[in-house]
C-alpha cells in the first residue's frame, strides 16, 4: 500500500486519484481525515460491530500512511520507534503528570 499511495503522489492525476487528490489538499486536509477515520474506528469499536471495526480501521491506516506520504515520514521511522517502545525505553519522555511515557504499553500488553 505504502508503494502505491507513493506512486499516485508522484504521479497521478488528482481528478483520476482518489489519493492525489487526497494529496493535493496538503498536510492539513490529509489530518483532518485521519481524525474523522479515527471518530469512526473508536465509533465501530464502542458499537462491538467487527465488520464496521474492521472496515473503518481499514480506512483509518490507509489515510494514516497518506498523512505519513504527505507529511515526509517514512514507515520504516515508526516501525523503528515502535520497536524502541517494545524494548521498553521511553526515550526521557514523560506522560500525563510527569508518569512516564503514556505511549509505551504501561503494563496492558
Amino acid at each position: 500500500m505504502w508503494t502505491v499511495i507513493g506512486a499516485r503522489a508522484r504521479a497521478a492525476d488528482p481528478q483520476s486519484s482518489y489519493t492525489a487528490r487526497l494529496l493535493a489538499g496538503g498536510v492539513e486536509r490529509v489530518a483532518q481525515k485521519v481524525g474523522e477515520e479515527a471518530t469512526e474506528t473508536v465509533i465501530a469499536g464502542v458499537r462491538r460491530d467487527p465488520n464496521a471495526l474492521v472496515n473503518e480501521s481499514a480506512d483509518l491506516l490507509y489515510n494514516l500512511l497518506v498523512l505519513w506520504q504527505a507529511a515526509g515520514v517514512e514507515p520504516d521511522a515508526v516501525a523503528a520507534e515502535l520497536a524502541k517502545r517494545a524494548q521498553g525505553s521511553t526515550h526521557g519522555r514523560t506522560g500525563r503528570h510527569g508518569q512516564g511515557d503514556r505511549s509505551t504499553s504501561g503494563g496492558k500488553d
